[in-house]
């Protein structure tokens, strides 16, 4: 079998969450075999994102201005907004040979990597998903497979505020200690340095026969 196509579009406006939540949902039930896999980049505005089996005690403070949304991703809450790049990874798993773990790890090594070109030294948990520097979490991954296909994906801090962070267990983890980019680099690279630099780590890896890219 060819490898598959894969079809990177880049948001350049701030996104709001549930009808992109219900775009991804929607593709992903209504693609067929045919179909390229695909990644969106973007940034959502401020939102409470709660998992599938996610407990209403992990937020800590509600708030009218931060909304919260229920979810069909795995997890527990997370918060999303301007300065944290969100990545939904639609991935048709059967055609990859994937598993869910092949996919955890296709993620989370992906942002390792990101994080090494920038000289920082990031690692995963194997009992807490996401991407962790020195024991702080800067990025987080949570999915949803349906008809052996993946959609949600991942986030990483850029240099948001992490306001939002505090009015919740990030994840369900009480104490989670989150950090940014801008904690730890002096000059972060921007929203857009980082898309292209996910799209050149995904095409040294090959697992694609081609990547389309688009902006939006």
């Amino acid at each position: 079998m060819n490898k598959p196509t894969l079809l990177i579009t880049q948001f350049s406006d701030l996104q709001h969450y549930e009808p992109t939540f219900l775009a991804m949902k929607q593709f992903t039930e209504s693609r067929t075999e045919e179909d390229a896999d695909q990644l969106w980049l973007l940034q959502h505005d401020d939102v409470l994102t709660q998992g599938q089996a996610g407990k209403p005690e992990h937020i800590l403070f509600p708030s009218p201005d931060l909304p919260i949304v229920q979810t069909d991703r795995g997890g527990q809450v997370t918060w999303h907004g301007k300065g944290q790049l969100v990545g939904y990874l639609m991935f048709d798993l059967n055609r990859l040979k994937w598993n869910v773990r092949d996919l955890v790890n296709f993620t989370e090594q992906l942002m390792i990597n990101l994080l090494k070109h920038y000289g920082l030294t990031a690692y995963a948990k194997k009992d807490a998903p996401g991407v962790y520097i020195n024991e702080q979490k800067i990025a987080s991954l949570g999915f949803k497979i349906r008809k052996g296909c993946s959609y949600h994906g991942l986030s990483l801090n850029i240099d948001c505020s992490l306001d939002g962070f505090s009015r919740i267990n990030p994840c369900g983890y009480a104490g989670l200690q989150m950090i940014r980019l801008s904690d730890v680099l002096e000059s972060p690279p921007n929203f857009e340095q980082i898309c292209l630099q996910i799209q050149y780590l995904i095409e040294k890896q090959h697992i694609f026969s081609s990547i389309k890219t688009g902006l939006v």
